[in-house]
């Protein structure tokens, strides 16, 4: 509502001492507030599927080799509108005979750039599993003195029969570093998918509100073009597509 001069309003009864005036509507507020969260472990965890599982509730079985794609989305947590940006990144390795990791530069430019890390093995591989420890080992050699929200996810947590990972080991490396475990299945837990990753959102969210202004660490990082929403669509209608062709020649 705009209001009238007095020279305007002059000119009028004095019955009327406001005049509306129509206003365009109010766009979405652009959030303030980015959480940048970073996917993290071996070949064949379910990574990628555990990303698309959070971010559209669908899954998809085969994908494409990983080159570290980045997913943006806009959210609400705690009544709070936010961005959510997730890194994916190609698989991280044991070096031969030994516990140290092989990490692509890629995946150190990620981990310095994220707020939140999310941990992937299979409980199916336990090679998987031990690739964990001396990554967050890595993480803390970037990350010295920082405070590090973190998620421990057990993927494929629906092929009980190939388990190699107990719960219980799940559970006390969590412990050990600090995390939150889950165990879930990207292809049928869409709700613990979804779970897990809201509350490291949330976690993310707290400690950058506490941040009182202060420079967050991080980079704003050069990245490839990232296969956004309508993206992932495209991928999920190849798929369905693919799997109905099969079908019919059967």
């Amino acid at each position: 509502m705009r209001l009238i001069s007095q020279d305007t309003m002059s000119q009028y009864s004095t019955n009327f001492l406001l005049l509306p005036i129509p206003e365009y509507p109010v766009l979405d507020c652009v959030p303030n507030k980015i959480i940048k969260l970073v996917v993290l472990g071996g070949s064949s965890v379910g990574k990628t599927a555990l990303v698309v599982r959070f971010l559209t509730k669908r899954f998809i079985g085969d994908y494409e080799a990983n080159t570290g794609a980045l997913y943006s989305r806009k959210f609400t947590i705690d009544g709070e509108q936010i961005s959510l940006q997730v890194q994916d990144t190609p698989f991280v390795s044991l070096e031969d005979d030994t516990d140290s990791i092989c990490c692509q530069e890629q995946i150190n430019r990620s981990i310095y750039w994220a707020d939140g890390f999310v941990f992937v093995y299979s409980i199916t591989d336990y090679e998987s599993y031990r690739v964990i420890r001396p990554l967050h080992q890595h993480i803390r050699k970037i990350h010295p003195n920082a405070n590090i929200p973190l998620l421990l996810m057990a993927n494929k947590g629906d092929l009980l029969r190939a388990r190699q990972v107990s719960s219980k080991e799940g559970l006390q490396l969590a412990g050990e570093l600090g995390g939150t475990y889950y165990e879930v299945s990207a292809r049928e837990n869409c709700e613990g998918v979804h779970e897990a990753f809201q509350q490291l959102c949330q976690e993310v969210s707290r400690m950058i509100g506490s941040c009182n202004g202060e420079k967050r660490r991080g980079l704003h990082l050069v990245r490839p073009k990232s296969p956004n929403m309508q993206d992932l669509k495209r991928r999920l209608k190849q798929a369905l597509t693919s799997k109905g062709k099969s079908a019919t020649t059967l």
